[in-house]
Parts: C-alpha cells; structure tokens; sequence
C-alpha cells in the first residue's frame, strides 16, 4: 500500500510573550509593566497560512536578562471540557532585556515559510481562532478552567486568550485571530489585563532571541552559509534508531544531493562524501521540504541548515531521520555521488531484528553485522545497489514492487518467498520504488527479475518498512508466470472450494464480475460448492439499511454461466445492519454457491442473522436444527465481524456439513518492521476467541455423529503456525489441510513479498479421502481480481477405512 504521510496537525497555534525582570508577580489581575504576552498565532500550517508552524514569543520590557530556567509556556483550548487538560512546553535559558524569546510549536501540512530559529520547541497544536496561553513559573501543568481561578494562581506570570476564550484577561478575548492573522500587542508592550483592548490582530511577525524574523531576516541571521558547520550526518543518525540531535537545529551540514522526490512527502536526501569509520552511523539524510518541491538537483553539493527531526509515519512504525525546515546553499553541481554499499546475500544478516521484549527499540544501539533491520537503519538515507533480484511481491497500484537479495531464503515453486514462522522472518525481502516519474514503472509478477543493477536511496515507510527509492531501475526479466487450472471434479467426488472475492457487490464494474467467474468455471473447474467471503450488499458502501446480495450474486452467478460453468444457486444469512464489520455500509457476508445439478441443500427454516444454529442428534446421525444457519452470532467473539455460515448439504446420498468462515482481519497488529519488538498481534485474541466458537460447534457435530463429515473453510485471517489454528484444531476434531502440501506450495497469499496463507480448508476425521489444492491465480500476480488465491478440495464421501 502506498502511504501518505501527513505530517502534523493543521489546528497549531503561536503566542509571544513579553518576560518580566522582576520577581513573580502575584497574579497576573495586576498590570504588568515588564512580563506580557505579546502575540499568539494559531494557524502555522493551515490552509491559506504563509508561516509553516504555530509559534510563542516572549519579550522582555525589562532592565535585565529574565531567567527561563524552570518556566514553560502552557495552552488551554478556548472551551475546556471537563477532560480539557493545560499542555506544557518547558523552557530553558534566559531573554534579554528588550530582547524577544521564540517558542515553536505544532507544525501544519500548510505554508511556505519557517520560522526564524526557535529558543525552544513545543509540540501543542493550538487552535488558530481560539485558545488560552499562560506563561508559567513552573513546569506542572495548570488545572484553572476559569479566568477567576486562574486570576489566583501565583504561578502565572501572564495569560492571553483569544477569539472565544473563556480564560481570559478583562473583559474579553483579544479578537481577529485566524490562520492567517495573530493577535499582538503594540510596541510599547503595554499590559492593562485587558486582553481585548491590550492586543490586536494583523500578520503574525515572530522574532526570535538573535533578533531573527520569518524567512532568515534580520540581526544575527546565519542565512545560507558558505561553509560547512561543525556538524555531519553521521552526527544527526547516530548510532541508534534515533538521532542524538533530535530537536536540535544545525547549520550548514554539507552532503552531495543523491536523490530529489517530487510529489507526496517533497525532499530530497544529501550524503556526506567523507564517511567516518562506524558501520552504525549513516553517511546520508533526508531533508523535508513539506509543500515546497526541491529546487535542487542530484549531484548538488549543498550545505543544509535546519532542524533534526525524527518523524514517525504511525504510533508503531520505526521512525525517519530528517532535517526539517531547511535553508540550502548550492555549492557547486554535476558531483560525482558516493558510491553504494552493495546489498546482497552475503552482506544481508539472517537475523532480522534485535529483541527488546515487546518494547521499542529505538534506543538499541545498532549492530548492522547481525540484523538486517539494523543495517537497513545504518543505511537509512544511503545510496545501496542491488543486483539481479527476483520478485517476491508483484507491483502494486502504486508502482512499488518487493524483491529479495537472498535468492535462496525460503523460496516457494513459483518464485515467491516462504513466511514459515514468526520467528524465522524472510531479511532480504526490500521494497523497491522509482523517484523517477518520467519512465513506467515496470510491471512484475512474482518469479520475475529486476535484472542488472537498481540503485537508489535507502527510504522507510509505514507501509513495508524499509524500501529502495530507485534512481536507476533495472531491466524487468519476464519469467512468464501462469495462472493455475485445477483438475476436474470426477462423478464421485465433492469438490467443496473457498474464495475471497475482495468486497463483491453489485456496482463493481463487469470486468471485476467476468474475471472473478472466470476463476470459478475455469481455473477452479466448476466445483459442486463455493464458499465466498467478501460478499457486500448490493448497493456496497452506500450505507442505506440495505443487506440483501440477490443483485451481486445474480450478476456473479450469470457472469459464471458465461464464462462455461454451471447455474449455481445460493444460500446466505443477511447480517444486521453494520454488525459485521468490513468496509463500512457494505454489510459484508459469507455466501454459499452451490450447484444443484450435482449437490443438493438441505434448507430447514430456522436461521436467521442472530439465532445459533445447534447440532440436532437423530436416528440417522447428525443434522442441523437450521439449514443455513450461523454459528453463536450474538457471541461477543462476533462483535463487528462476520458470522461463521453452516450449511447441511447431501451428496451421492451423504450428509456433510460446510462452515464457511472469514475471521477477523489482522488491523491493528504492530508491523514485522516496527519500533516494537517482537510485535504484538492484538487482533489475535479475537481470532482465538472465533476459533474456539467454531471448534466448539464441529465437536458438538463430531459428538452427535464422530464419522460426520464437516468442512470448514475461508479467510481465517491466520497462519497454519499461529494461537488461532492451534484453537480450531484443539482435540483433532480438524485437520488443516494446508499442510498436507510440500512446504513450498503452502500459501495463498502474499503481502510486502512474503507468500503466506490466511485462506484455509479443514476436515473432520470422517473425511478420509481427499484430494487437496490451492490455486493460484491472483495474488503472485499485478493484474489481479482479488488479492487471495481460492483453495479447492475434492472428496471421496463414500470413502470407506
């Protein structure tokens, strides 16, 4: 998936403050010759804004320098709720007398110009038309709501409001701020407590310690220096994940441009040409540009001042070392580029990540020799090569593509890579993207080759971890991969077959209907049953209390008949509407096809969306008390998920029963690349929760009649190796069949070029012969219906021991 990266909240706020000399006043309702608030700024960043960021400026009317030692600059919204909590910027240093103090706070997506260097840095993201700002001695946060009880804290030294802020000074807020305007005091500083008369709006004007103003004017401004500063890149990375300069600004970090990216998040990354001698640190960075695009070049020595930035695509995700803000001096162009570091076998570790149990790892220092996260990150902003690699993930929408440099790391028979284990994680897996917009991207399915040599810059993203930003692409080697055709069914057996078809409804185009029939009549050869998930209502996302599918399936099962299958009729439970999850006001459901020449269904009225089917004991073994049915539906392992479906159906005389299934998805887990390490799969505990609902009902079948025949099948949303197969296996009541197969062909799946398998088919021990395959038919492939491939299995139901 391609991710896009939003970089702060457009709702951030400024404020500048006057310091006194003096000794703490004892509640800012006495006027204040000396410590004011003398401009707040809450739209850095927005839409229409011209400053990047939100600031807070304080002056000092005074005769001598004002220690910050200790104080902080604290936000209120200008409504406070009851769970309304004062945010805290702490301070540092001191402002001189007549001078001007600047305290930066939330950045926006929005603007062009940064602010000149702050004295200090928050992260409040402050609204721009309404707020309350209090200079504080201290660092605890106030718990004033009211301008009365805030009158009375000793603690304040000063306090502005503006727009509708209930705290206040005087009679009223200080009126007119926008994302386009401040409210500030005039020169004089002049503090009467009366916030509405005291400060006025217009454009915002922060000025900082050195005297420095928006866009680098102004007394003391280093500008564009033409001189490389004291600090290198390999300074900024250091020898963690995070850099020891986070937050800090720097000036004229010099580099050689090796990569420029255009669109989504603008920069350009700069390498030091006179590496030190630490595998750890890495020699290259990225340099944030935000809405600007790059006017440089690659091969441009350039000298970079700005602020270090570590930034975090997600809660979970690994962070990016950045220069935020930047100022650039061109050097000189048409340099030579540091030559890259070669990443292949036998410099990639087998090991993939250091272990901090379950924490972050962050702080780890880096030992690129043993892991291959760790090595990415001491590449992290690096030019790197790779050669010859074979494509384990096909291109995606968005023009990306998943190769490995280990060609022998758990391959499958079709090119792919194997995930086996949690613990035995595929290292040479690199997700490969072009900055070059000018040139198609190539399109690969798995078992290709990107031949020759790609080049490029070691990036990471929230989506696949740590990927190639390609300057130079290599040449696609078609290796001509072929969908599947199972065998037909012979006149014995029950071909009982599962397929996601990725939120099927009925105002898909035709194509998507043509394709996915096509691989139910062609590539699966018409099995008797078809369990499918993904099933919407007929109107899909349109969210209108519809949950009927007669529209979706009619043009499905019509689309099959002309692609040379049979007439297939269907069975199906309409959910309650928006109790099972999926794509919200699609009303996704499990769905059985079935062809009657062939098989018969048992119907037996009784189900609905929120009666549990039972397992009835007759004369005759076991039957369903209704036909179709679902299982414990108002369980709370069903929460917002989709109903397992039971259907009762006969074959050459024979009773079996089919589950269809779609467990829970993996949302929410932490990525196999993330800060957390090892990662925790939250969305597990539900799945388990699931599988032992269904474990529960197939032993309730077993315990009625132990030779039944039962099949579950579906999208469990799980490995073969994981607590959730573990749970619907317990006591053997089920196989998996999956492993049935050579360990090469056990996936159905593949995601950030890993072939795995979330789509599965179990049986009971009364199922004695089958004949099991999966067929692959989309998910090694760019051009695909759906991104699983469907499962079949073939039944001998008069099989005898």
């Amino acid at each position: 998936m391609h991710i896009s990266r939003p970089r702060s909240i457009l709702l951030a706020g400024a404020v500048a403050v006057t310091l006194s000399a003096t000794a703490l006043p004892a509640a800012f309702a006495a006027p204040s010759s000396t410590a004011v608030i003398s401009e707040v700024y809450g739209g850095g960043g927005n839409s229409g804004a011209t400053l990047t960021r939100d600031f807070v400026e304080l002056a000092n009317a005074g005769s001598a320098a004002y220690d910050l030692s200790g104080f902080s600059v604290q936000y209120l919204p200008g409504t406070p709720s009851a769970g309304s909590l004062w945010q805290v910027s702490a301070l540092t240093g001191s402002v001189a007398p007549g001078g001007r103090y600047l305290v930066a706070q939330a950045a926006g997506t929005g603007g062009t110009v940064a602010l000149p260097t702050p004295d200090a840095t928050g992260t409040v993201a402050m609204s721009a038309t309404s707020g309350t700002v209090a200079l504080v001695a201290g660092t605890t946060p106030l718990t004033c709501k009211t301008a009365a009880d805030c009158a009375a804290d000793t603690r304040i030294v000063d306090l502005v409001g503006y727009g509708s802020a209930v705290v206040r000074e005087g009679s009223g807020p200080a009126a007119g701020a926008s994302a386009t305007a401040s409210v500030a005091r005039g020169t004089s500083l002049a503090d009467t407590d009366n916030n509405a008369a005291d400060l006025a709006a217009g454009a915002p004007t922060p000025v900082n310690a050195a005297g420095e103003t928006s866009g680098g004017a102004g007394p003391g401004d280093p500008g564009n220096p033409t001189e490389p500063g004291t600090v290198r890149v390999h300074d900024i990375q250091g020898t963690t994940r995070v850099s020891p300069l986070n937050g800090q600004s720097v000036t004229g970090v010099p580099g050689v441009v090796t990569g420029v990216r255009t669109t989504g998040s603008r920069g350009f990354w700069i390498q030091d040409t006179t590496p030190d001698a630490d595998a750890r640190t890495s020699e290259g960075v990225f340099v944030y540009t935000g809405s600007t695009a790059p006017t440089v070049a690659v091969g441009d020595s350039v000298l970079v001042s700005g602020k270090v930035d570590e930034y975090y695509p997600s809660a979970t995700t690994q962070s990016i070392t950045e220069i935020t803000a930047p100022r650039v001096t061109v050097l000189s162009s048409g340099n030579a580029l540091p030559a890259p570091v070669v990443l292949d076998a036998a410099s990639v570790p087998d090991a993939y990540v250091p272990s901090a149990g379950g924490g972050s790892v962050d702080r780890l220092a880096l030992a690129p020799a043993a892991y291959a996260l760790d090595l990415y990150e001491s590449l992290e902003g690096a030019r790197v090569q790779i050669a010859d690699t074979r494509v384990t993930g096909a291109t995606t929408a968005y023009n990306e593509v998943w190769v490995t440099v280990k060609p022998n790391e758990n391959p499958t028979g079709r090119g792919g890579t194997l995930y086996s284990s949690y613990t035995d994680q595929n290292t040479g897996r690199i997700k490969v993207m072009s900055l070059d917009t000018t040139r198609p991207f190539p399109v690969a399915n798995v078992g290709d080759e990107l031949s020759g040599t790609t080049t490029g810059v070691m990036d990471y993203a929230s989506f696949g971890g740590y990927n190639l930003q390609a300057t130079e692409l290599g040449t696609l080697t078609d290796h001509h991969l072929r969908r599947e055709v199972t065998r037909k069914q012979r006149d014995k057996e029950l071909a009982v077959a599962t397929y996601n078809v990725e939120n099927l409804d009925a105002l898909d185009e035709q194509a998507k209907f043509d394709t996915l029939a096509a691989g139910v009549a062609v590539n699966l050869s018409s099995p008797d049953i078809v369990s499918l998930e993904e099933i919407q209502d007929d109107n899909g996302a349109v969210n209108d209390g519809t949950v009927g599918s007669e529209a979706t399936l009619k043009r499905f099962t019509d689309a099959i008949v002309a692609a040379g299958g049979p007439q297939y009729a269907w069975r199906y439970i309409a959910p309650v509407d928006g109790k099972d999850g999926g794509e919200p006001g699609g009303n996704i459901r499990n769905v059985f096809l079935f062809n009657p020449e062939r098989v018969e269904f048992v119907d037996r009225a009784g189900g609905d969306a929120t009666t549990a089917v039972t397992a009835v004991k007759t004369k005759k073994g076991v039957a369903l008390s209704a036909s179709p049915g679902r299982i414990t539906p108002t369980n709370d392992a069903w929460a917002d998920s989709r109903k397992p479906l039971v259907g009762e159906f006969r074959f050459h005389g024979k009773p079996v029963f089919v589950i269809g299934n779609h467990f829970t998805s993996k949302g929410g887990d932490q990525p196999l690349h993330g800060r957390y390490q090892e990662p925790t799969r939250s969305s597990e505990k539900k799945r388990v929760k699931q599988a032992t609902e269904v474990n529960t009902f197939v032993t309730s079948l077993l315990a009625a009649d132990k030779s039944a025949q039962v099949i579950t099948l579906g999208d469990l949303n799980d490995f073969a190796f994981s607590p959730t197969m573990d749970a619907l296996t317990d006591g053997q009541v089920l196989k998996p069949l999956i492993t049935t197969l050579p360990t090469s062909e056990q996936y159905s799946y593949v995601y950030e070029g890993n072939s795995q398998t979330l789509d599965h088919i179990l049986t009971s021990p009364g199922v004695i012969r089958f004949d099991y395959d999966v067929v692959h038919i989309n998910a090694e492939f760019a051009d695909q219906a759906s991104d699983h491939d469907p499962q079949i299995v073939r039944v001998d139901v008069n099989a005898q021991r």
